[in-house]
């Protein structure tokens, strides 16, 4: 690391949102660590894609096998489980909520950056997330925060990591495309190799285009005008 650069924790699944915040991380100067997690999750070609981003960002990349997932009640872990492609009601916890993913993966991100001295652990939640999932709300980082700040030696010396989720900090659009559109538009000016990204909750070769975050996804990437990277699946409804 180059004498005087901050040092951050950046939670990296390998998806737009959490690309697009190491982008971001990046460009602020922040020498990144890049986090990602072996949780048990159905769509492990999300680490394969968190690595490709993180080499091409010029970021250290740690991958941490913490299988969660064994514990059931995902439909993300639970193959058995239906992935829904037919959205989902407002205020109505969705199937693919993990129980308490973002709580473990946060403790971890914090752990490391205590050891490291980072003053930062960054993360990729915004509001398409914080409408369905309990753990991406404003409060709940908020909440988290306090706990950090008792909980570790560097926050007792007032030199703790500051939580920091800056997609959600940066749109206030109204929908969840609209909001998407304003990622898709942050990741272009950053610079994310946004082809090499995945969304998708599936495990296939290629993104399915009908689960709710591809769809999210690719109508997010029609309304920012890049079409071309949107599924097979989307771009045989536009011709």
């Amino acid at each position: 690391m180059a004498e005087g650069k901050k040092r951050a924790v950046v939670l990296l699944s390998g998806g737009l949102d959490s690309s697009t915040v190491l982008g971001m991380a990046v460009r602020d100067g922040y020498a990144c660590t890049a986090l990602s997690f072996r949780y048990g999750q159905r769509h492990t070609v999300e680490l394969e894609r968190a690595a490709t981003v993180a080499a091409h960002f010029g970021a250290e990349h740690r991958v941490i096998d913490i299988n969660i997932g064994s514990f059931g009640g995902s439909a993300l872990t639970d193959e058995s489980m239906v992935v829904p492609t037919d959205g989902t009601e407002d205020g109505v916890i969705p199937p693919t909520y993990v129980p308490g993913r973002n709580t473990v993966f946060i403790a971890v991100g914090l752990s490391l950056a205590e050891a490291i001295d980072a003053e930062r652990v960054f993360l990729g939640i915004n509001a398409v997330d914080y409408s369905g999932y309990p753990d991406c709300r404003p409060e709940y980082l908020a909440a988290y925060q306090t706990l950090a700040d008792l909980a570790t030696k560097a926050g007792l010396e007032g030199r703790g990591a500051v939580l920091t989720a800056p997609l959600a900090e940066m749109t206030k659009a109204e929908t969840k495309a609209e909001t998407k559109a304003d990622i898709v538009r942050e990741a272009l000016a950053v610079g994310v190799p946004i082809d090499v990204t995945w969304s998708c909750y599936q495990g296939g070769e290629e993104p399915c285009g009908v689960c709710d975050s591809c769809r999210i996804r690719d109508k997010a990437l029609i309304k920012a005008g890049r079409p071309d990277l949107a599924t097979r699946y989307a771009q045989a409804q536009l011709a």
